[in-house]
């Protein structure tokens, strides 16, 4: 039976997700971050509110984004397979879905994100709004249901960002009804705290999620060290780090944990780098995943730099807190460098290609300082291009002196000047 056109409507979808769920179908179980005291996190830090979703209104959301699914197979998408030519086919089908539903009498609520901004917001901050919507609208959700066939339609992620903050049953009622309407899927994500791991989500809680679906927890683990948790606020431990993802793994599910390199700024670098690679080699997570430090504005981190209470970490001192933690840790684990934050693309497994890793790394701190520079430019403009698909006209002018025959030599530029063109790149990306 054909999809009544009256019947498609936009579902809330999770912005802030891990990068290896892309292509994942996403709902929302709850509305942004109960904590929110990170000092380097500007996700939330502009007036965006908590609160937990009812069942009722997630069962609408999943029902939602089967009713998008089915209408986008009934207009010929997916045969014989979805592309990346299907996006460009989406504004027209918007276009008459919302034109039945005005004539049909249905007024729609119209959510203006940039509305709600304190005054004065920060550019780069309304630069990245522009990619995190609380209320995404239909065009949004027709991209975000193709994107997950594009990706094989087989992974689903549970937001926002502590879903084991919520009670068993509650996830469970979930992922069955998310199994009920797309069957097909196959693998189930959220984020936790190790908070919520350690100190509220007992042993049989977690097998009770492995058994009903659930296959992995992220985990924000950020540092090992107690005394850089302390000062960047984080609200948890180095034993919560521990306890939580090894009751995790013991439960039968994935663990991958994320690290941030420079969090400790200049002055609690090596201990940050320490004890980060010891509570690693304490966990053994599947997955380790690097997202260096960036100083975001309105964060309290940008404060205590005005304060002079934190030195930001050089580029050449992350690196070597990179390098210390992939020689330190003793774990199995498998390294990703998978953020756009990162300068280096160190990945692989440890221990078998610590070597390859460590070579990696060493290479690039064998340049001279002019040539980091450069490297640190070409990587950055990568990086920008991979997630945005080509470079915005600011970028394309600032760096076009210093290209020549094609390539970004920098001849005849400042050391500044490349300075000032890295700064800007790297205040686009998205970590």
């Amino acid at each position: 039976m054909e999809t009544d056109i009256l019947d498609i409507e936009p579902f809330e979808i999770s912005s802030i997700r891990p990068p290896t769920e892309n292509y994942s179908l996403s709902f929302r179980l709850t509305r942004n971050c109960y904590w929110n005291r990170c000092a380097f996190c500007p996700v939330y830090k502009l007036g965006a509110k908590y609160s937990r979703r009812s069942l009722d209104d997630i069962i609408r959301d999943i029902r939602r984004a089967k009713v998008i699914d089915d209408f986008l197979f009934d207009r010929g998408f997916g045969i014989p397979f979805y592309s990346e030519n299907d996006f460009a086919r989406i504004r027209p089908l918007v276009d008459e879905v919302n034109r039945a539903r005005w004539e049909a009498g249905y007024l729609d609520d119209e959510h203006d994100a940039s509305a709600s901004l304190p005054p004065g917001t920060d550019e780069r901050m309304k630069w990245f709004l522009t990619w995190f919507k609380d209320y995404p609208d239909l065009e949004d959700s027709f991209q975000h249901i193709i994107n997950w066939r594009i990706g094989g339609g087989k992974t689903c992620f549970l937001g926002d960002a502590d879903s084991l903050a919520l009670k068993p049953d509650f996830l469970i009622n979930v992922i069955k009804e998310v199994k009920k309407a797309f069957p097909m899927v196959d693998r189930f994500t959220i984020y936790g705290r190790t908070a919520s791991a350690s100190r509220v989500r007992s042993s049989k809680d977690l097998k009770a999620l492995a058994r009903a679906g659930l296959n992995r927890v992220h985990f924000g683990l950020e540092s090992g060290s107690d005394r850089v948790l302390d000062l960047v606020s984080k609200g948890e431990t180095a034993e919560d780090h521990t306890k939580g993802c090894r009751r995790v793994l013991d439960a039968g599910l994935s663990c991958s944990v994320y690290v941030m390199p420079g969090l400790g700024g200049e002055e609690l670098s090596e201990e940050h780098a320490a004890e980060t690679a010891r509570v690693i080699s304490e966990i053994s997570p599947d997955f380790v995943r690097l997202r260096s430090l960036e100083i975001f504005p309105g964060t309290p981190l940008e404060d205590f730099i005005h304060e002079g209470s934190f030195t930001e970490a050089s580029e050449e001192t992350v690196v070597r807190e990179i390098r210390q933690m992939v020689e330190s840790i003793t774990a199995e684990t498998i390294l990703y460098s998978d953020s756009a934050s990162n300068l280096l693309a160190v990945n692989g497994k440890l221990p078998d290609e610590r070597k390859e890793m460590l070579e990696e790394i060493d290479a690039y701190l064998s340049l001279s300082t002019r040539e980091k520079l450069l490297f640190s430019l070409r990587s950055r403009l990568e990086s920008f291009n991979g997630q945005y698909g080509g470079l915005t006209e600011d970028l394309h002018q600032m760096i076009l002196p210093m290209v020549h025959n094609g390539k970004i030599d920098g001849e005849g530029v400042a050391d500044e000047e490349i300075e000032a063109a890295i700064k800007l790149v790297r205040g686009k990306l998205m970590p």
